[in-house]
C-alpha cells in the first residue's frame, strides 16, 4: 500500500538520530523493528541500524524515501490507529499486534472503522453487564467494542431521527456473523419494549434459523455465512423494537451439490440426519450424513465440539418462538429430505448419448408428491422447441447429472427464500415504523487460488461498498473541518469508479456476460474472447494472464484477482429445464407447487414501508431470460442495498482473521496486512496521514506539554493562548498544525516530535536530579569514609605506642602515684580531724550556756505557785475516795470547778513548760513536785473521759431502738400505699371502660377514615416537614392504635377492612411516588415501624419480653395478625427495593466521572491524551461530577433517611448497597477503559476510597460492612500501583488480590498503560506467570461485577420505647376527628 519506504520532508530527516526506532521490510514478519546506531546525515546511502536480535545492519536507503519511523512507546497500543503520530502500514500492524497478542484486546478503532480481530476463543466481554456499561456512553469514552459502535448508531438514531446502518464485512472465518449477532443483541437489550410480545427475542431467534440454512463449514471457518444479509431492525417513536425485516444476497447454491475437501453442506442437513432416528422423522426415510452424496462429498460430516442433534432441537425451538409451528417445520424438513434423496439418485449411461435412472428416485417423488415416471424421463431428456416442431433429445450422463444438481439447487434456493419470507412475516409489526437500524453482514473482498463467478460478484459488491465508504469518510472529514473553522483542502485518494465502470458500464463485463447467455450456443470461451477484444491494452485495470487463455485479471482496489471463466455462463443463467419446472408445479405437495408458480409472493412484506428513491433509475431487463440471470438479480439487489445505505448513516466494522490455523491470539502479520489492504483500513490510514490525523483539545495539550512551557508563558491566564504561543515557538513550520475552535490539528509525525522534546526535557531533568542526588550520596560516603579512616589511624597509632620500655615506665609511674596519693590523703585526714574537734568544743559550750539561760526564769515561776500545786494534789486525792453522799459529791464537784477556774493560769503555765522543756524534764524537775502535779492532772482527765464514754454508750443504745421502730413503721406505710394504688387502678379501669363505651359509635365510624386521611395527607405533605420534631414512625403508631381499637371491639370485619385499606393505601402512595426518594424513605420507615408494632403488641412471648408492664397491657387480645405481618413484610421489601433503585439512579451517573475521571491529587495526572477523534455526534453533554458530588449525594441520602426515622440497621444496609454499586460501577468501567489502567490512576482511586471511608467514619457507619464492598476496587487500585516484574511480585499479587477473580487480575495486567516513557509495560511472560499461579483458584470466570446485585435485606425487630397512651397526634396531620379512648 505504502511501499517499502516513505517520502520524508527535509525537516523530519533530523529525527533519524541515534536510539530512535525505524521499520525495515521483512519477508517473514512484513516489517521488522530496528534501532538507529549512527546519526543519519543528508546524502548518506546507508542507515546504520541494530535489529531486535542484536544484529548490526547497514540498510541501503534512498535519501528521498527513508524507512518509516517508529512511534514513541507511549503511543504504542492506542485505541485508535489514527491517533498514532506516524501513520503507515508497519505502525498499524505493530499497534494491532501489541493490543491483540499482549493486551488481549480484539477491538481497535481506525477512524470511523472498528477493526475486530477474531480471537478464536470465548471471551467474557459480551454479558449484559458489559452492555449496560456501554449504554449511554459516547464513542471513545470506553475501550473499542462492538457495543460501542451499536450504541453510537442507536444514539444517533434517537438524537437525529435518522436511519442508521452497521456494515460488517470481512473474510470467511473473520467473525462477521458473530459481530452482527452481538449488535442485534445489543439493540434487543437496550431498547426492550414494555409489551409482552417479546419482539426482541423473536429478532434474535431469527439468527439461529438463518445460520442453520445459510451457514456451513469451510476450510476457513466452521460457521461460515454463505450468503449476505441485511437486517432492518424497526423502532417506534420511543425507540423500542417493534419488528424487523431481512433481505438476503447471493446465496451460494452450488454448495448444495458440491463441497470441497474438509468442507460441509449447510448445517440444517446434518442436523436433520442426526435426528433421523427419532419417530417424528421416520417417514422422511433418512439416515446418517455419510449415506448421502450431498453431505459426504467433502469428507467431513462432523465438526469438533458441535452436537448437530442438540442444534436441531435449538433450531426447532427458535421456529416455535417465531410462531412457525410443527406443520411448517415438517414441510421444511420434507423438502430438505427430498433434496438429500435427489442427490442419491444415480444416473447410469446407456451408450454414449443416453442415460437412465435407478430406483432411488422413488423416495424423492414420494416426498414431493411428483409423478416418478415423468421426473425420471425429463431428468434424462430435454425438449427442444423450434418454430416447426418439438424435439425430445436424450442427454448424456454428465448432462443428466447437471440437470439433477440444477433441480436440487433450485429447490433449495426457493426453500431458503421461503424461510426468510416466513421469518419476516413473524417479525411483522402492526404499527408504523419510525426509524430503523440496518445490520449488513456481507462477505469481504475474496481472492483464492481459483476464483469463479461467486468471487466476482462478491468483489464487485465490495467495490461498491468501498466507494460508498470513501465518500462517507470525506463527508465526515469535511464536517469536522467546518466545525473547527479550518480551511478544507482536497485530499487525494484512490477512486475506484473506473473499476466499477469496467464491471457495470455499458458494454462492460456484466453486460457482455448477459449478452453471451442469450445466445443458444453461448460458451464461456466466447465470452472471454469478447473481454480480451474489448479491454486488453485498452483498459489498464484489465489484464490477460501470460500463461492462460481461460482466465482474466482485474485490478481491484484491494488487489489483483485472476478469475477462471469456466462456469460463468452456467451460474449466470441459473436455469432448470422448463419441463421439470412444469412437473414441480403439478406437485401434490402444496409447498413444492407454490415455489414454482409464475407469480410468487413477495419475499419481503416490509417493502411498502421503506420509501427510498434511487439516485439513478434501476436497470430494466430487455427480456425474460435476462431477468432471471444471476448477475441481473444480484445487480438489482445490490443497487437497492446501496440506495438504502446512502439514505442512512453508516458505521463500519471490519473483521480480521489473524491466522489460518484458527489458533487463539496468534498474529500472522502477512495475513493481517493482506486483509487490512483488502478492507480499506490502510486506505483510511493513508487518507488520514495526508491531512491532520492527530487532534488534541487545548486542555489535553496544556496538561501534556506544560513541561515545555516557560514561566513567562505559564503566567498567561488564557490556556488557549499559551498553547498557540508554545507551538509557534516549538514548531517553526506553521503548516504542520492548525488551530481550531476547540482542538489543535497536527500533521503526521508532529506529536512524535513533541513527545521527543518532552522526553528530552524530562531526561535532562532526571539527569540533573540524578547528578545532585549522586553528588550528595558521594559526599555522604566520603565523610563516612573519612571518619572511619581517622578512627583506624587513632587505634593504629595507639597500638604502635605499646613497647617494653613504655610498659616499665608506666609501671614505675603507677607506683610513684600510689605513694604520693597516700601521703596526700593522710595529710588531709589529719587536718580534718583537728578541725572537727575544735568545732565540737565550741559548739557544746554554746549549747550549755543556751540551756542555762532558758531554765532560770521557769524555776522562779515554780517557786511562786508551789502552794497551789499542793491544793490540786489534795483534790486529786479526794476524787479517788468513794462518794459518801450525793450532796457531798456536789460540794466537792463545785470546789473542784472553782479550783480549776482559779488555777487556769497554772494550767497554761504548765502546758507552756511541757512544750518548751519536755526534752529536759529530768533536769528541770529535780525535786519531783512538778512531776507529781502533772500526774494528778492526767488522772483527773481519765476520770472525765470514762464518764463521757458511759454516757455515749447509753445514748447509742437508745438511738438503735428508735431506728428499729422507724424501720417497722416504714414497712407498714409501704404496704398501705400499695393497697391504695391498686384501688386507684381499679377505679381508673372502670372510668376508662365507661369512656370507651360512651364514644364507641363515634370512633367506629371514623376508623377507616383515619387510615385514608393519614395516607392521603402523606401525598401532599413533604415527609421532611412531617417528621421534624416528632417521634419516629408516628403515622405507624397511629395506624396501630386503630388496629388495637378494632381488637378491643373484637370486630374482625372492621380489622380486616382497616388492614386492607392500609396496605392498599401504602401501595398506591408508593406507586404514585415511585421516583420520589423522600416519600419512599418516609413510607419505608413507617411500614417498618407498623410491622414492628404488630409484633411488639402481638402477645407473643418472644416479643413481649422487650416491653414494659404498661406496654404489655396494650397487647392484642382477640386476633392473630401473623398473616398480615407477612404481607407487610413483603410490602416493606418491595418498597426497599424501589428505594434502592431510586438511590442508585440518582447517584450512578456521578460514579465514573467522580471516582475514575476526576483528578483531585495535585501534580498527578492519571490520563494520557491520545488525540482520539470522536464522532461528530458524540457530544459531551454530561455535567462534570467530582468526588465531592458523590459525597454530597450520599450525605443527602443519609440525612433524609435519618429525618424520616429510618431504623439504623436498615440505613446501614442501604449504605452498604450504595457502596457496592459505587465499587462495582467504578471497577467495571476500569475493566473497559485501558487508558485508565495506570499507576497514577490507581493512586487517585485509592484516594477517593479513603474519602468514602472517612464519610463512613464521620457518619458512624463503620459497622455497616460497606467498606468491605469496596475491597475489589481497592485491590484493583493496589494492583495498578504495585511493581510487576519479578516472581516475588507475582506471588504478592496472588496473595493480596483475593477479592478479584483470575480473569479480572489478568485483564488489569493486560490493560496496564504507562503514562510516561519512564514507566514499564507489563510483559506477557509476567502475565502468564501470574495466570499460572492463579490456576488453582476456584472462582467464577466472570469479568464484570453484577451492578444489579441486591444484598438480602433483613428487618430486625426493634421494639418502640414509647407508650401508646403518651403519643400525641400533631395538628399538622389534620386528624382532629380522632378521639383517644
Amino acid at each position: 500500500m505504502f511501499g517499502d519506504c516513505i517520502s520524508v520532508p527535509l525537516k523530519e530527516r533530523e529525527l533519524y538520530r541515534v536510539f530512535l526506532g525505524v521499520w525495515i521490510p521483512d519477508n517473514e514478519e512484513v516489517w521488522q523493528s530496528a534501532e538507529i546506531t549512527k546519526n543519519y546525515k543528508a546524502g548518506d546511502r546507508f542507515l546504520h541500524v541494530q535489529l531486535e536480535d542484536g544484529t548490526e545492519l547497514s540498510y541501503p536507503v534512498d535519501p528521498a524515501a527513508l524507512p518509516p519511523l517508529r512511534n514513541p512507546d507511549i503511543l504504542v497500543g492506542e485505541n485508535d490507529l489514527t491517533a498514532l503520530s506516524y501513520l503507515h502500514e508497519p505502525a498499524v500492524l505493530h499497534n494491532l499486534k501489541i493490543r491483540f497478542v499482549e493486551s488481549k484486546l480484539i477491538y481497535t478503532y481506525s477512524g470511523i472503522i472498528l477493526v475486530a480481530i477474531n480471537p478464536y476463543k470465548q471471551l467474557p466481554i459480551y454479558g449484559d453487564a458489559i452492555i449496560h456499561a456501554y449504554s449511554g456512553q459516547n464513542m471513545g469514552d470506553m475501550d473499542p467494542h462492538i457495543f460501542a459502535v451499536a450504541e453510537e448508531a442507536y444514539k444517533q438514531m434517537a438524537r437525529n431521527n435518522k436511519n442508521q446502518s452497521i456494515i460488517v464485512s470481512g473474510e470467511s472465518g473473520a467473525g462477521k456473523t458473530v459481530s452482527a449477532r452481538y449488535t442485534m443483541r445489543y439493540f434487543a437489550t437496550v431498547s426492550k419494549s414494555s409489551s409482552n410480545a417479546h419482539v426482541e427475542d423473536k429478532v434474535l431467534a431469527s439468527n439461529p434459523i438463518t445460520e442453520a440454512v445459510g451457514n456451513a463449514k469451510t476450510t476457513r471457518n466452521d460457521n461460515s455465512s454463505r450468503f449476505g444479509k441485511y437486517t432492518e431492525i424497526s423502532f417506534d417513536q420511543n425507540y423500542q423494537i417493534i419488528g424487523a425485516n431481512m433481505r438476503t444476497y447471493l446465496l451460494e447454491k452450488s454448495r448444495v451439490v458440491f463441497q470441497s475437501e474438509n468442507e460441509r453442506n449447510y448445517h440444517i442437513f446434518y442436523q436433520l440426519c442426526a435426528s433421523a432416528m427419532q419417530p417424528e422423522y421416520e417417514h422422511l426415510k433418512l439416515g446418517s450424513a455419510e449415506e448421502f452424496n450431498y453431505t459426504r462429498m467433502g469428507g467431513s460430516t462432523v465438526i469438533e465440539g458441535i452436537d448437530d442433534r442438540a442444534n436441531m432441537v435449538e433450531t426447532q425451538k427458535t421456529f416455535d418462538l417465531l410462531g412457525l409451528k410443527g406443520d411448517f417445520q415438517m414441510d421444511v424438513f420434507k423438502m430438505l429430505a427430498a433434496i438429500l434423496h435427489l442427490g442419491n439418485v444415480e444416473i447410469a449411461a446407456v451408450g454414449d448419448e443416453r442415460s437412465s435412472i435407478n430406483k432411488h428416485l422413488n423416495i424423492f417423488c414420494e416426498l414431493l408428491g411428483l409423478n416418478c415416471d415423468k421426473v425420471a424421463r425429463w431428468l434424462c431428456h430435454r425438449k427442444i422447441v423450434t418454430t416447426s416442431e418439438t424435439v425430445t433429445k436424450p442427454m448424456t450422463r454428465a448432462q443428466a447429472a447437471n440437470a439433477r444438481d440444477a433441480l436440487a439447487k433450485k429447490i433449495y434456493s426457493h426453500l431458503f427464500d421461503f424461510i426468510v419470507e416466513r421469518i419476516n412475516q413473524a417479525l411483522q409489526f402492526p404499527g408504523k415504523q419510525h426509524t430503523f437500524i440496518g445490520v449488513l453482514d456481507i462477505y469481504g473482498f475474496e481472492t483464492f487460488d481459483v476464483n469463479s463467478f461467486e468471487q466476482f460478484c462478491i468483489n464487485y459488491a465490495n467495490e461498491k461498498l468501498q466507494q460508498q465508504f470513501n465518500l462517507h469518510v470525506f463527508k465526515l472529514e469535511q464536517e469536522e473541518y467546518m466545525k473547527e473553522d479550518i480551511p478544507w483542502t482536497l485530499i487525494d485518494f484512490y477512486d475506484n469508479q473506473p473499476v466499477i465502470d469496467l464491471i457495470e458500464a455499458k458494454m462492460g463485463i456484466l453486460e457482455l456476460l448477459d449478452e453471451e447467455c442469450l445466445l443458444p450456443h453461448g460458451k464461456d470461451e466466447n465470452w472471454l474472447q469478447k473481454l480480451y477484444n474489448n479491454f486488453v491494452n485498452k483498459n489498464s485495470l484489465f489484464e490477460k494472464p501470460r500463461m492462460s487463455n481461460t482466465s482474466f485479471i482485474i485490478q481491484h482496489f484491494a488487489d489483483k484477482v485472476e478469475y477462471k471463466c469456466e462456469g460463468f455462463l452456467e451460474k449466470n443463467r441459473d436455469t432448470v429445464h422448463e419441463v421439470l419446472i412444469e412437473i414441480l408445479k403439478e406437485s401434490k405437495f402444496h409447498l413444492c407447487a407454490n415455489f414454482f408458480q409464475d407469480s410468487p409472493v413477495s419475499v419481503s412484506p416490509f417493502s411498502s414501508t421503506i420509501n427510498i428513491k434511487s439516485a439513478r433509475p434501476v436497470l430494466k431487463s430487455p427480456n425474460k431470460q435476462t431477468l432471471l440471470s444471476g448477475v441481473f438479480q444480484f445487480r438489482n439487489s445490490l443497487s437497492l442495498l446501496m440506495v438504502t445505505l446512502n439514505a442512512t448513516t453508516p458505521h463500519y466494522v471490519r473483521c480480521i482473521k489473524p491466522n489460518d490455523e484458527k489458533l487463539p491470539f496468534e498474529f500472522d502479520s502477512k495475513r493481517v496486512a493482506q486483509q487490512l489492504r483488502a478492507c480499506g483500513v490502510l486506505e483510511t490510514i493513508r487518507i488520514s496521514a495526508q491531512s491532520y490525523p492527530s487532534r488534541w483539545t487545548y486542555i489535553e495539550f496544556f496538561s501534556r506539554y506544560s513541561i515545555l512551557m516557560t514561566q513567562q508563558e505559564l503566567s498567561i491566564n488564557d490556556k488557549k493562548q499559551i498553547c498557540k504561543i508554545v507551538l509557534q515557538r516549538l514548531i517553526q513550520d506553521h503548516n504542520q498544525y492548525q488551530f481550531g475552535r476547540t482542538k489543535i490539528f497536527f500533521r503526521a509525525g508532529q506529536v512524535a516530535y513533541l513527545e521527543k522534546l518532552r522526553s528530552d526535557k524530562l531526561r535532562h531533568a532526571c539527569i540533573l536530579i540524578q547528578k545532585r542526588v549522586r553528588g550528595w550520596l558521594q559526599r555522604r560516603r566520603f565523610l563516612s569514609m573519612r571518619r572511619a579512616a581517622l578512627t583506624v589511624q587513632q587505634y593504629f597509632r595507639g597500638q604502635q605506642a605499646i613497647t617494653a620500655r613504655n610498659l616499665k615506665q608506666t609501671w614505675a609511674a603507677i607506683i610513684i602515684q600510689k605513694y604520693c596519693r597516700g601521703y596526700l590523703v593522710r595529710r588531709l585526714c589529719q587536718l580534718i580531724h583537728v578541725a572537727a574537734v575544735t568545732i565540737q568544743a565550741y559548739t557544746r559550750g554554746f549549747l550549755a550556756r543556751k540551756k542555762y539561760r532558758k531554765v532560770q526564769p521557769i524555776k522562779n515561776l515554780i517557786s511562786v505557785t508551789g502552794n497551789n500545786l499542793c491544793s490540786v494534789k489534795n483534790m486529786n486525792t479526794m476524787a479517788i475516795i468513794p462518794n459518801s453522799s450525793p450532796f457531798a459529791f456536789q460540794q466537792l464537784q463545785k470546789k473542784i470547778e472553782e479550783q480549776v477556774r482559779g488555777s487556769s493560769q497554772l494550767l497554761i503555765c504548765t502546758q507552756f513548760f511541757i512544750l518548751i522543756c519536755s526534752k529536759d524534764l529530768e533536769h528541770l524537775n529535780e525535786d519531783g513536785e512538778l512531776w507529781f502535779a502533772y500526774e494528778g492532772l492526767k488522772k483527773a482527765t481519765r476520770v472525765l473521759e470514762s464518764h463521757f464514754q458511759s454516757q455515749k454508750e447509753i445514748y447509742e443504745k437508745e438511738i438503735e431502738g428508735l431506728n428499729f421502730k422507724v424501720e417497722h413503721l416504714s414497712q407498714d406505710i409501704n404496704h398501705l400505699q400499695k393497697l391504695f394504688r391498686e384501688e386507684n387502678d381499679i377505679n381508673d379501669g372502670i372510668r376508662l371502660e365507661v369512656s370507651r363505651l360512651t364514644s364507641e359509635n363515634l370512633v367506629c365510624s371514623r376508623c377507616r377514615s383515619t387510615t385514608q386521611m393519614c395516607l392521603w395527607h402523606s401525598k401532599y405533605l413533604k415527609p421532611r416537614g412531617v417528621v421534624v420534631n416528632m417521634i419516629p414512625g408516628l403515622p405507624a403508631h397511629i395506624l396501630f392504635m386503630c388496629v388495637r381499637y378494632a381488637d378491643y371491639l373484637n370486630d374482625p370485619d372492621m380489622l380486616k377492612s382497616f388492614m386492607n385499606v392500609t396496605i392498599d393505601g401504602i401501595k398506591q402512595v408508593v406507586k404514585e411516588h415511585s421516583e420520589d426518594f423522600e416519600m419512599l424513605s418516609f413510607w419505608l420507615s413507617n411500614t417498618y415501624y407498623f410491622l414492628n408494632c404488630l409484633k411488639q403488641y402481638s402477645g407473643e412471648e418472644e416479643f413481649m419480653k422487650y416491653n414494659t408492664p404498661r406496654q404489655n397491657k396494650n397487647c392484642l387480645k382477640h386476633f392473630d395478625l401473623s398473616e398480615y405481618r407477612q404481607i407487610l413484610s413483603d410490602l416493606a421489601i418491595r418498597i426497599y427495593h424501589q428505594f434502592i433503585i431510586v438511590m442508585e439512579n440518582n447517584i450512578q451517573h456521578m460514579i465514573v466521572p467522580g471516582m475514575l475521571e476526576y483528578e483531585s491529587l495535585q501534580g498527578i495526572s492519571g490520563l494520557k491524551p491520545t488525540g482520539f477523534r470522536k464522532r461528530s455526534s458524540s457530544i459531551d453533554d454530561t455535567d462534570t461530577y467530582t468526588m465531592t458530588s458523590i459525597l454530597q449525594q450520599l450525605s443527602y441520602f443519609y440525612s433524609t433517611m435519618c429525618q424520616n426515622g429510618l431504623d439504623s440497621e436498615l440505613l446501614k444496609q442501604a449504605v452498604k448497597q450504595l457502596f457496592f454499586l459505587i465499587g462495582a460501577v467504578t471497577l467495571n468501567s476500569l475493566f473497559l477503559r485501558k487508558d485508565m489502567c495506570s499507576c497514577r490512576k490507581g493512586m487517585q482511586i485509592r484516594c477517593n476510597i479513603s474519602y468514602l471511608e472517612e464519610w463512613l467514619k464521620d457518619k458512624n457507619l463503620q459497622s455497616s460492612n460497606a467498606k468491605e464492598t469496596l475491597e475489589p476496587l481497592s485491590q484493583a487500585a493496589w494492583l495498578l500501583q504495585v511493581k510487576k516484574i519479578t516472581d516475588d511480585d507475582a506471588k504478592e499479587i496472588c496473595e493480596h488480590c483475593t477479592s478479584l477473580s483470575t480473569v479480572q487480575i489478568v485483564k488489569i495486567l493486560n490493560s496496564y498503560t504507562p503514562i510516561d516513557d519512564f514507566e514499564k509495560r507489563v510483559t506477557p511472560s509476567f502475565v502468564r506467570k501470574v495466570q499460572a499461579m492463579l490456576n488453582n483458584r476456584e472462582d467464577v470466570p466472570q469479568l464484570m461485577l453484577d451492578t444489579k446485585h441486591l444484598f438480602q435485606v433483613t428487618f430486625p425487630f426493634s421494639p418502640s420505647p414509647h407508650a401508646l397512651e403518651l403519643i400525641q397526634v400533631p395538628s399538622s396531620f389534620k386528624l382532629g376527628f380522632l378521639t383517644r379512648v
